[in-house]
């Protein structure tokens, strides 16, 4: 069965945690875990904070070409052995530091995080704008066509 972007972001609703990668310095690959706050409607674009001086964002600002990789839990088909669903999204990233913005997708549980909220000193909020969405759950593959989301989109 082809999934749609709907499926995906139905299934990424039970997912916490992804991996983005970013392209480090001298042609390595970075990773690190990242929150998805497991609560966003996801239409192709996905929101993160951090903080500036972290690596991830020297790497974005260089080149805005990331993956993201989420594992989902397999569910009643993991009693069986299924794998949980993978996906991984292939996105351009970018790094927005103004706090309207900010306020748009902050979330109490990122105070743990930005003890002063939105105005944390070096906070930064990355938007990674998906272009291609590749799935597998054991049984069925695939990847989401997406329309054409080489043009940025200044709003949320």
């Amino acid at each position: 069965m082809t999934k749609t972007l709907a499926d995906i972001s139905e299934a990424m609703k039970s997912i916490d945690f992804c991996t983005l990668a970013t392209h480090s310095p001298g042609g390595t690959i970075g990773a690190r875990p990242m929150s998805n706050n497991s609560e966003v409607e996801y239409d192709g674009d996905a929101w993160f904070f951090t903080y500036q001086d972290r690596q991830m964002v020297a790497d974005i600002e260089r080149d805005a070409n990331v993956g993201l990789t989420y594992l989902g839990s397999a569910g009643l088909k993991g009693i069986l052995g299924a794998p949980g669903q993978f996906i991984h999204v292939e996105g351009k990233a970018e790094v927005i530091r103004d706090k309207t913005r900010f306020a748009e997708h902050w979330d109490k549980s990122l105070d743990r995080w930005f003890p002063q909220g939105i105005d944390t000193p070096g906070a930064v909020m990355l938007k990674v704008r998906a272009t291609r969405i590749h799935y597998w759950d054991g049984e069925d593959e695939g990847e989401v066509s997406l329309p054409d989301r080489s043009v940025w989109n200044e709003g949320p």
